[in-house]
């Protein structure tokens, strides 16, 4: 009876241990997780709700608690790079999945030198954004770069002839903001009136966003070329069975077959621009009149050259609100459609 007992209370013990056995795995990895990600967030918000303004530690909570957000959104440069970040988001995604399905559909057929091609394209994307910073600010640079080729192409001299000036763009140099829509919103929304800086698109931004574009589009293509091929053949034979061209083909059949995948995609791009900094910093830094400037390089600023702890960790929480309230509804909508 006692060996019975024995064997039972054994056999219910490793029951319970092996029940549990996935939460032991994962328990360290949790453990971290919450301390170095979620402690660290929390302390970040902690943080921007002190007075801590110089090096001296100052945990003291600011009156009223958000008077540091307050401030920052009050900043010009802060309004500028909420600004940079919307309009670079629109330019970067916009062009990088045009760019990317365009490629992938001509790769999207056998040919000689298909897998060349598509190792080409990719090749971008394995490079460090410092990389491609440094290369593309050279070809944007205003006097040794892309528009020495205005003038080796003959551009200038036909220009000339016309009575028209010199192509010349000053690039991520031009501090201009064109498409301003400072009225609009004023109409709209009468306290954006307030607004301390030009809403439209800075120049010197647009530079920024081709770069990227050209190291994402890669990706962009490998995401959709996945998805074509997940495509049945029988599709593509309906459809020229029913007459429709190679165009309206892919116009009407292909392309809205993969919105799951333009959507997923232009999640992931939207997450990159949100945080992008290396590029930027490599490429152009603040720009003339912080027209390239972003969050991520206000923070580096703020924490580690003007010593504005409070200011540093309110722009970081801020960036973390932006990338959950695009990632969370996506987590949320990806449950559910697998439910």
């Amino acid at each position: 009876m006692r060996r019975v007992l024995a064997s039972n209370l054994r056999g219910s013990a490793w029951q319970r241990i092996t029940r549990h056995k996935a939460l032991l795995v994962l328990l360290p990895s949790l453990a971290l997780t919450g301390i170095f990600v979620y402690g660290f967030i929390g302390s970040s918000f902690f943080f921007s709700l002190t007075n801590w303004r110089t090096l001296a530690v100052d945990l003291s909570l600011r009156e009223p608690l958000w008077q540091t957000y307050a401030e920052m959104l009050a900043m010009p440069r802060f309004q500028a790079d909420l600004r940079n970040t919307v309009v670079f988001s629109v330019l970067f995604i916009a062009l990088a999945i045009s760019m990317g399905l365009v490629l992938a559909i001509l790769l999207d057929r056998q040919f000689a030198g298909r897998s060349f091609f598509r190792s080409a394209f990719l090749f971008p994307y394995a490079l460090s954004f410092i990389v491609t910073g440094v290369l593309w600010r050279w070809i944007f640079n205003p006097e040794t770069g892309i528009n020495l080729f205005f003038d080796l192409l003959g551009i200038n001299k036909a220009l000339a002839a016309l009575g028209i000036g010199p192509l010349a763009p000053g690039w991520t140099t031009d501090p201009n903001v064109v498409l301003s829509v400072n009225q609009a919103i004023a109409a709209v929304w009468p306290r954006g009136a307030s607004f301390q800086i030009e809403w439209g698109i800075p120049v010197a931004l647009i530079p920024v966003a081709i770069a990227a574009t050209w190291q994402l589009s890669g990706f962009v293509m490998a995401m959709y070329l996945g998805g074509l091929g997940g495509i049945a053949q029988s599709v593509r034979d309906a459809a020229r069975i029913d007459g429709a061209s190679e165009f309206r083909m892919y116009r009407s059949v292909i392309v809205p077959m993969l919105t799951p995948i333009t959507i997923s995609t232009a999640i992931i791009l939207l997450h990159v621009s949100l945080k992008i900094f290396d590029l930027v910093f490599a490429m152009s830094g603040v720009g003339p009149g912080f027209a390239t400037d972003m969050p991520s390089i206000f923070v580096f600023e703020m924490m580690f050259k003007a010593a504005r702890y409070n200011l540093g960790a309110a722009a970081s929480i801020v960036m973390l609100l932006a990338s959950c309230i695009v990632v969370i509804p996506y987590l949320v909508h990806t449950f559910r459609s697998r439910e």
